[in-house]
C-alpha cells in the first residue's frame, strides 16, 4: 500500500494559495498598536456614562465610539484567530488569540452600560435629538429597533438579576457539551478491512457513509448504545434548556418560547409555522426519496443506518482547484458582470487560504473584518464536494464584500436568519451549471443525488428538528412533564412521518436528540431551511427574470443588517410570511427526483 503523503508545513505551502492577512495588519506590531488603543476609546466612551441624556452629541459620540471600539475589536479578533487557524502550534498567536477574547470580556462589561441608558431616553426626546444632530440619522434603524425592544426590558434591578442569572442559565449547554465531547466514549467496531477502529464524533459520519452495510449498521447502534447509557441525564439536561427558555420568555413579557426567541430577527410565529406546514404537506416527497434511496441501495428494508450511504456508486470526480476556480466563475456568471469582477479579485487578491497543512485548522469558513476584504479558509482535497464548498465560502464572502462596501460598520454584519442565503444561492448555481453541460449519465446522477441529500439535510431534516423544538417547549408550556419517555416518542413519531413507509425507524434513533447540539440554542434550526427555501426561490427568480431579478438580489447583498431580515428578503423578490418561497423550492426538489428516478429506470 502506497504510504500516505505527509503534510506540508506552514512554510512549504507556495504563497500563491495562502491568504494576506497583512491586508488587516501589515505586521504584529500594528496589530499591538490597535489593542493598546482600544482601551483608550473605552475610557472616552465611560467618560459619556449618565450624560447621554444631557445633549444629542454626547448620544452621537457614544455611538460613534462604540463603533469605532467594535472596528478595532473585530480586527484584533479576527487576525489574530485567522494567524492561529493557520498553524494552531504557533504559540505566538494562541497568545494574541487569548489576549484578544479577554480584551474583549472587559471592554463588554466597561459599555455595558450604553444600551440600558439609551433605552431611558425619553422617546420625545429621543425624537428631539435626532432632529437637533445630522449624525444620528445613519443610527435610526439601531434607535428604533431599540425602541422595539423596550417594551421587554425590565427594570434596571431586574436586569442586574438577569444578567447575573445569565451564566447559571448556560449549565445545561455546557453540562451537554462535556458529556458529549468529554465524558462520553464509544464502543469500537471492525472497519471494511476488519480492523478494529473506535467510533469518535468524527469519524461517526465516514462510517455511517461507508459502502459496507455491516459497518454502517455497527457505527449506529454503537453510537446510540453509548447515549443510551446516559439517557435519562441527557433528558434531564434537555429538559432544563427548555424550562430556561420558557422562564426568560415569560419573564420578559413574551406569550411563548417561541416567540420570544423569533422577537430578535422581529419574525413573527407564522413563518415557524408556515415552513412545517408547507413541508410537512409534500411530505411525500420525502417519502419518494426514501423509496427511490431504498431502489438504488438495492435493500428490501431500508434502515436508519442506510440514510448517509452513497446512492451513487463508482463516480471518481476530481476537480483541481485551478478548475475549480474557473467551475465557479462560470456558474456564477448570472449574477451579472460587477459580481464576476469582485469574485476574479477574490481569487486573485489573497482572499483565499487553499491547502490544508500540518496544524491548519480543519474545515471551511468565510470571515473578515469591516474594512478589509472578506476571508476564506479551505482544505481543498481535489474533489467535487470541495468545488461545492468553494462557492459556497465565495457566497458568503461575496455577501460580507457587498455589506461592508455599502453599509457603515453599525449596519455591515447580516443576521444569521439571512447568512446561508448567499451561499446557498452561489451552490445552487452551480449545481445549475454542472446539470446544463453534464452528458454523462453517472455523473449527473451523482450531482443530482448531492442536490438531493443538502435538501434533504437542511430542508426536510431541520423542519423535522424545528417541530421537535416546537414539541418539547409547548409541552412544558401546557404544564405537562416532558419525561425521557415522552422525547422518545414525540422524536420516534416525527422520524415515521417525515421518513415515510419505506423506512424501518430504528429504536435507536428515538434518542437521537440527545446528541444535537443545537437544542441548546433555543428556535435555531428552523434558519437552515428557511435560508435554503428563500435561496431557491432566489435562483428561479434570477434564471426566469434576469437582470430584474439580478438587481434585487445584489441590493440585497449590499444591505447588510440595515433593516429586519424579512424585509431584506422582500426587498429581494422572496416573501418568507408566505409559504411560497418553500413551495417553490420543494417543486425544484420533485422535478430532480423526477429526473433522478428516470435515469435509476435508463
Amino acid at each position: 500500500m502506497e504510504k500516505e503523503k505527509a503534510l506540508p508545513t506552514r512554510q512549504q505551502v507556495p504563497d500563491q494559495f495562502k491568504w494576506k492577512l497583512e491586508d488587516i495588519y501589515r505586521s504584529d506590531g500594528d496589530w499591538e498598536k490597535d489593542y493598546q488603543e482600544a482601551p483608550k476609546l473605552v475610557e472616552q466612551l465611560s467618560g459619556l456614562k449618565g450624560k447621554l441624556q444631557e445633549k444629542a452629541l454626547n448620544l452621537f459620540k457614544a455611538l460613534q465610539l462604540q463603533d469605532q471600539i467594535g472596528q478595532i475589536m473585530e480586527k484584533l479578533f479576527t487576525y489574530a484567530r485567522m494567524r492561529r487557524d493557520e498553524d494552531n502550534t504557533n504559540a505566538t498567536y494562541q497568545a494574541l488569540t487569548d489576549r484578544a477574547v479577554a480584551l474583549n470580556t472587559q471592554i463588554a462589561s466597561a459599555t455595558s452600560f450604553l444600551t440600558p441608558e439609551i433605552l431611558a431616553i425619553p422617546e420625545e426626546v429621543l425624537k428631539r435629538f435626532q432632529q437637533e444632530e445630522q449624525g444620528l440619522n445613519v443610527y435610526r434603524f439601531f434607535l428604533d429597533d431599540l425602541k422595539r425592544q423596550k417594551a421587554h426590558v425590565l427594570s434596571e434591578g431586574e436586569e442586574i438579576i438577569l444578567a447575573q442569572a445569565g451564566e447559571i442559565s448556560q449549565a445545561p449547554g455546557q453540562i451537554f457539551t462535556m458529556l458529549n465531547n468529554a465524558d462520553l466514549t464509544f464502543p469500537t467496531i471492525k472497519d471494511e478491512e476488519g480492523k478494529e477502529i473506535e467510533i469518535t464524533h468524527g469519524r461517526f459520519s465516514r462510517l455511517m457513509e461507508s459502502r459496507d452495510r455491516r459497518v454502517r449498521k455497527d457505527t449506529f447502534h454503537g453510537l446510540y448504545s453509548s447515549y443510551k447509557k446516559l439517557e435519562n441525564t441527557l433528558a434531564s439536561t434537555l429538559n432544563s434548556v427548555v424550562k430556561r427558555d420558557i422562564f426568560f420568555a415569560r419573564v420578559r413579557k413574551f406569550p411563548s418560547a417561541l416567540e420570544g426567541s423569533l422577537f430578535g430577527d422581529n419574525v413573527p410565529v407564522q413563518v415557524y409555522d408556515n415552513l412545517i406546514r408547507t413541508v410537512r404537506a409534500q411530505n411525500s416527497a420525502m417519502h419518494r426519496y426514501v423509496r427511490l434511496r431504498k431502489k438504488l441501495l438495492d435493500l428490501d428494508q431500508l434502515h436508519m443506518y442506510d440514510i448517509y450511504a452513497p446512492m451513487v456508486r463508482d463516480v471518481e470526480w476530481k476537480v483541481p482547484y485551478a478548475d475549480s476556480v474557473e467551475m465557479v466563475k462560470k456558474a456564477l456568471a448570472p449574477l451579472g458582470a460587477d459580481y464576476e469582477r469582485v469574485l476574479a479579485d477574490g481569487f486573485q487578491q489573497g482572499w483565499i487560504d487553499v491547502y490544508e497543512n500540518k496544524g491548519k485548522t480543519s474545515g471551511a469558513y468565510s470571515w473578515g473584518p469591516f474594512g478589509t476584504h472578506p476571508y476564506v479558509l479551505l482544505n481543498y482535497q481535489d474533489q467535487l464536494n470541495d468545488v461545492f464548498t468553494l462557492a459556497h465560502e465565495m457566497g458568503h464572502a461575496m455577501h460580507s464584500y457587498y455589506s461592508h462596501k455599502e453599509q457603515p460598520y453599525i449596519y455591515s454584519q447580516y443576521t444569521i436568519f439571512v447568512a446561508e442565503v448567499a451561499s446557498t444561492v452561489n451552490e445552487t448555481l452551480l449545481t445549475n451549471y454542472l446539470l446544463d453541460k453534464e452528458q454523462d449519465r453517472a455523473k449527473r446522477m451523482y450531482l443530482i443525488n448531492h442536490y438531493l441529500e443538502q435538501f434533504r439535510g437542511t430542508v426536510f431534516r431541520q423542519t423535522m428538528f424545528a417541530e421537535f423544538e416546537k414539541a418539547i417547549h409547548g409541552k412544558i408550556e401546557a404544564g405537562e412533564a416532558l419525561t425521557l419517555q415522552a422525547l422518545k416518542e414525540i422524536y420516534h413519531k416525527l422520524n415515521v412521518d417525515y421518513y415515510g413507509p419505506d423506512m424501518i425507524v430504528d429504536e435507536d434513533i428515538d434518542i437521537e436528540w440527545a446528541r444535537i447540539p443545537h437544542f441548546y440554542n433555543n428556535f435555531y434550526v428552523y434558519k437552515y431551511a428557511t435560508g435554503f427555501s428563500a435561496a431557491t426561490a432566489l435562483v428561479q427568480k434570477i434564471q426566469s427574470e434576469g437582470q430584474p431579478a439580478v438587481d434585487r438580489y445584489l441590493t440585497f447583498l449590499k444591505s447588510g443588517g440595515s433593516d429586519y431580515p424579512l424585509e431584506l428578503l422582500k426587498k429581494a423578490g422572496v416573501d418568507m410570511t408566505s409559504p411560497q418561497p418553500i413551495e417553490q423550492a420543494l417543486t425544484v426538489f420533485n422535478k430532480l427526483l423526477d429526473e433522478m428516478e428516470t435515469l435509476t429506470a435508463g
